[in-house]
């Protein structure tokens, strides 16, 4: 019997990505407001809106084996041009609509599932222009070290902290050829990250493959967060 899987989000992007590597091996449940990229996947489709709807959590299998927060947001000025409703914006979408999820969901999550958040690069390098996605993102790795010790040894929680990914949420900076490669010539790899690079990751931490970690930042960010080759 396969094991099942929910994800909010998960209809373009990287979600998209997860949700077509784990249809093979698991039952792929995705709560979003779109469904079209899921068409021939084989995903359970459920229409949510994180920022206006409560999950019906009755509609979901009584077991979920793991858990993927998709949603985020790239919100980049100056701090001086950022208002406190941007912050509170940001933090609502990333953290508080995260937090509201998983006290809905947890009850279904059995002994030995894996729940994965998303954080980014920003908050352990420090970049200009980032203060406010930064702010929300960091709450989130407050949070998940403080869950995985909570839940520790049933449910492991780790959270994934990319650098730029080629997704349509970066398309304003990556609009053509000479943006791609100046983001590119920032990492010390050399190149900005695909979908697939942060899949990866996501479909390792939910299997048994990644059975003794938890409580983990992991950065998929192309050495970002840990070299200076300058």
């Amino acid at each position: 019997m396969k094991k099942n899987i929910l994800l909010i989000g998960g209809s373009y992007g990287i979600g998209l990505q997860i949700v077509k590597q784990l249809a093979d091996e698991y039952t792929v449940y995705v709560a979003s407001r779109t469904s079209d990229g899921l068409n021939g996947t084989g995903a359970i489709h459920i229409p949510f809106d994180a920022n206006t709807d409560v999950l019906d959590t009755t509609i979901l299998p009584k077991e979920l084996h793991g858990f993927v927060y998709c949603p985020g947001s790239i919100n980049l000025k100056p701090f001086k041009m950022l208002s406190l409703e941007t912050f509170e914006t940001d933090m609502q979408l990333n953290f508080f609509n995260m937090v509201k999820v998983v006290k809905d969901i947890l009850p279904l999550v059995v002994s030995g599932g894996a729940i994965i958040l998303f954080s980014t690069v920003a908050v352990r390098s420090g970049m200009p222009y980032h203060t406010s996605v930064s702010a929300a993102k960091g709450a989130i790795e407050g949070f998940a070290k403080s869950m995985a010790a909570e839940y520790a040894p049933n449910i492991r929680v780790n959270v994934i902290a990319p650098s730029l990914v080629n997704t349509p949420l970066a398309k304003r900076l990556l609009s053509n050829e000479k943006k791609i490669e100046m983001m590119s010539q920032r990492h010390p790899l050399k190149r900005i990250g695909e979908v697939s690079d942060i899949a990866n990751t996501a479909v390792f931490l939910l299997s048994e493959k990644s059975s003794w970690i938890t409580g983990q930042i992991i950065g998929v960010d192309g050495g970002m967060s840990t070299l200076n080759l300058s």
